[in-house]
């Protein structure tokens, strides 16, 4: 008599992704694997007294969502700091900044994120001397939702030692003023490192996105408890929006070795893959560390098998490498490598079997970021690597057919998009020419050459909710011309969000689709999706997660 299974869902409208059995309406779990799947009829009879029954009722089952592209470490510790989106106006920000501040009196720094880059108003830029109106006696700092900026008052500026400007990475700027001081202003990672370094976590989070390295001195135990404190509270926010797989998109030893611990301890909530984070300033030699990084992390819940890369910033901070200069310009944004020495690392990544993801969004960069693909191709011959590029928001029409050359998976995020509905419409055409509009945010287009086209939040740019992003691909806001309309089919985004993402991270036949065999990773949903009106979509949200056959989440 065979043992029964440990969890069985019923009733339910199953995606499966699998081509051979695209819709049923049951499944069966055992020891963290599917074992079998079929109608109601067929599923139910195999239950046993303690087997966990869940009741679908009509709504939809799917793999469960894997976010490709988040900064987990960072998005978890935000959780905890105010957070300013919808907040515009001086009011509104002094009124919201204040009372956060009454709440956090020991806090060296008050530290809010999700601060729009007109919150002052359009054309406004934020200066250290708006924040002095808005919280004159503490330091303050607050992130922009990109994180390529940090706005700081003049408290905070002179906490963090950096009121007379420092010395910074390429591509990154301390903004200084007439009068020789800081305007407030930091561009890009080590420019506001140091005032990261006064917030509850000591820029600890953010580490392993600003020099890739581990925390020096190293953390104390009670510093590396409070890390895994504040990682375990993200993993279940992940979870309870039915995401079982995350690709971060930072990384170092320090956040392996946190996630292992949790997973020892039976707390890790969502498999977490963790790249080797290479930076322009680093010699190719440091590549041993990623070849250690996949030695050391190789399990089904944490690995490493990927080297990140930066090739610029974000257009709204007009960092973003571009072929010409911006409106009203003679600036073409920041080059974070050199082309020559970015071609060395990814022939050098490459060559040792490593995937490797590119953080592009300018023309310019985009364009140096295939032609580093194309050297290693033309070094070390063709293989099935599925190099990345994130985010791909402004692309030359001439490089859409490279990423079918070159075997380019292209990583972009929906709610991105000015016509997703998550940041203001306003503001991207004031640093884009007409001519780039066409194709900026093209996901139709580059749907239709690339691989494979795979979604995700970069999670804390934009909350880490996977149905807002479904909403923002499916049922985009119509923006006037040359803006074009590139809404995906709702089949199209959900594979993006679940086979599509296995398949990038090279686990397609182990995860990312209902089949007997494959990994117990399942999400119910609280509704139809395929019955919902795609402007409510995002009112949909995960009932039960099951990771491993383990549920991690039941709302």
């Amino acid at each position: 008599m065979k043992t029964p299974p440990d969890i069985v869902i019923l009733n339910g409208n199953l995606i499966t992704f699998d081509d051979a059995n695209p819709r049923t309406e049951a499944l069966a779990v055992s020891a963290g694997t599917i074992t079998a799947i079929g109608t109601t009829a067929e599923i139910r009879p195999m239950a046993g007294d303690a087997t966990r029954i869940v009741d679908a009722a009509g709504a939809t089952v799917l793999p469960g969502f894997i976010d490709s592209h988040v900064h987990l470490f960072g998005g978890s510790v935000e959780l905890g700091y105010l957070d300013l989106y919808g907040v515009l106006g001086e009011d509104r920000l002094t009124e919201a900044v204040r009372d956060w501040a009454a709440k956090c009196p020991d806090d060296k720094v008050v530290f809010a994120v999700q601060a729009d880059y007109a919150i002052l108003g359009s054309g406004h830029g934020t200066t250290r001397h708006d924040l002095d109106r808005v919280l004159p006696d503490r330091p303050f700092a607050m992130f922009a939702p990109d994180h390529h900026t940090i706005w700081a008052n003049t408290r905070a500026l002179e906490a963090a030692g950096i009121l007379h400007g420092a010395e910074v990475d390429a591509g990154a700027q301390i903004v200084m003023g007439e009068d020789g001081k800081a305007t407030g202003e930091l561009q890009e990672p080590s420019a506001y490192a140091p005032v990261l370094r006064l917030t509850r976590h000591a820029g600890r989070d953010m580490m392993g996105l600003i020099t890739g390295n581990n925390p020096e001195p190293p953390a104390t135990a009670a510093e590396r408890a409070l890390d895994k404190a504040a990682i375990k509270r993200g993993m279940k926010h992940c979870a309870s929006h039915g995401i079982t797989t995350l690709h971060n998109m930072d990384g170092n030893f320090y956040q392996l070795e946190l996630l292992s611990e949790l997973e020892a301890e039976g707390e890790l909530l969502c498999r977490t893959e963790v790249p080797f984070h290479y930076k322009n300033f680093d010699p190719l030699d440091r590549f041993a560390e990623a070849e250690e990084m996949r030695r050391r992390f190789n399990g089904d819940m944490v690995w490493c098998n990927r080297v990140k890369m930066f090739m610029d910033g974000v257009t709204e901070s007009r960092t973003a490498l571009m072929l010409e200069p911006y409106p009203g310009t003679d600036h073409t944004g920041d080059a974070v490598f050199e082309a020559d020495q970015f071609n060395e690392a990814c022939k050098r990544a490459d060559a040792m079997g490593l995937q490797i993801a590119v953080h592009a969004i300018g023309d310019l960069a985009i364009r140096r970021t295939l032609d580093g693909y194309e050297a290693a191709r033309r070094a070390n011959g063709v293989r099935d690597s599925r190099h990345r590029i994130e985010h791909i928001e402004v692309l030359h029409p001439d490089d859409l057919p490279r990423f079918a050359e070159l075997d380019v998976v292209a990583s972009m995020q929906p709610g991105h998009a000015p016509f997703g509905g998550i940041f203001p419409m306003a503001g991207m055409d004031e640093v884009l020419h007409e001519r780039q509009i066409p194709m900026a945010f093209a996901w139709s287009d580059i749907r239709k050459v690339a691989p494979k086209l795979v979604f995700s939040t970069d999670w804390p740019v934009i909350g880490v909710e996977v149905m807002p992003s479904v909403k923002a691909a499916v049922a985009p806001i119509k923006l006037p011309a040359p803006w074009r309309d590139q809404r995906q089919s709702l089949m199209d985004t959900l594979r993006s969000y679940t086979a599509d993402n296995a398949w990038v991270e090279f686990n397609e036949d182990r995860k990312g689709r209902l089949k007997p065999g494959l990994m117990a990773d399942i999400v119910v949903m609280s509704h139809d999706l395929e019955a919902m009106a795609p402007e409510e979509l995002d009112k949909s949200r995960a009932a039960v997660t099951i990771c491993g056959g383990r549920v991690t989440w039941e709302g």
